[in-house]
């Protein structure tokens, strides 16, 4: 199964040149039309733009050199491959992108007037960035039970999301409320694939490690091993478990990050909405 393997990464390498593209697609569109936006919201648009390009890069960088970080396999022998500097990029760009849903949900919440919005706001970044510390332990110390918890914040993340986005309905322009519910279906889609496929898989891993009495890294130990070892296979067998999510990541979760650089959520929440209703700061 070489051939499949291999086809597999240059799909990956063929999307990630494509998405590097769609985003000065992206940043070509914003300067055009920079007028439309007052100076808060321009300022808004370039710090998505600037965070797209961090996770845009970074899953680019992981389409070139895929690891499969616990069980220290890479497609290149390189330095560059090795699972240290694998998931040091991987949690830079995630962090980006927290960020830049952090940034919208904190924006739509302010136009429309949602406390309980912005608050949600303050929070995705903290979870996000305690995910990534549980997900470091896991690929430091190759136990799983890390990922269980790592995926998990994302999906609750992810629900505290759509659940903001669904509180906003009625202050949303009817005419643009399809192009919400799409997005609040996209998150919900995510939230039922994480917590029904993902979780129970690394909760799965974890259980047959413990039965077969597995020993783990500790922390300082695995820092050691991540960053001088790994080893090159491209046997279908060996990342056939990955294939699928990692596909859907460095595409859809790409676009979704490049379509944040327009006008929100595809215009949903426009600073011209009619309904929408200003939050004015506390004297």
């Amino acid at each position: 199964m070489l051939d499949s393997t291999l086809q597999w990464w240059s799909l990956l390498r063929t999307v990630a040149g494509l998405n590097v593209l769609a985003w000065g697609a992206a940043a070509w569109w914003l300067w055009r039309v920079r007028e439309r936006w007052p100076p808060d919201a321009w300022l808004n648009r370039r710090w998505q733009l600037l965070l797209s390009a961090g996770y845009v890069l970074g899953c680019g960088w992981r389409c070139l050199l895929p690891v499969y970080d616990v069980q220290r396999l890479v497609m290149v022998d390189s330095v560059f491959s090795s699972v240290l500097v694998g998931r040091s990029v991987a949690t830079f760009a995630e962090l980006c992108f927290a960020a830049q849903w952090a940034l919208l949900l904190r924006d739509a919440s302010r136009v429309t007037g949602s406390a309980s919005g912005l608050a949600a706001s303050r929070a995705v970044l903290p979870l996000i960035a305690t995910a990534e510390v549980f997900s470091w332990y896991s690929v430091l110390t190759t136990a799983n039970i890390g990922h269980v918890v790592e995926e998990s914040l994302w999906g609750l993340c992810a629900a505290l999301l759509v659940v903001s986005l669904l509180r906003l309905w009625p202050r949303v322009d009817p005419a643009r409320r399809p192009l919400l519910a799409l997005w609040c279906v996209v998150g919900t889609a995510y939230v039922a694939y994480m917590f029904a496929v993902d979780v129970p898989m690394y909760w799965s891993r974890w259980v047959a490690d413990e039965a077969l009495g597995r020993s783990y890294f500790s922390v300082s130990q695995g820092l050691a091993d991540a960053s001088a070892r790994w080893v090159v296979s491209h046997r279908w067998e060996s990342w056939r478990t990955e294939v699928v999510w990692m596909t859907a990541y460095f595409s859809v979760a790409v676009w979704l990050s490049i379509a944040l650089v327009m006008e929100g959520p595809f215009g949903v929440f426009a600073r011209d909405n009619p309904l929408a209703r200003p939050m004015h700061p506390p004297a």
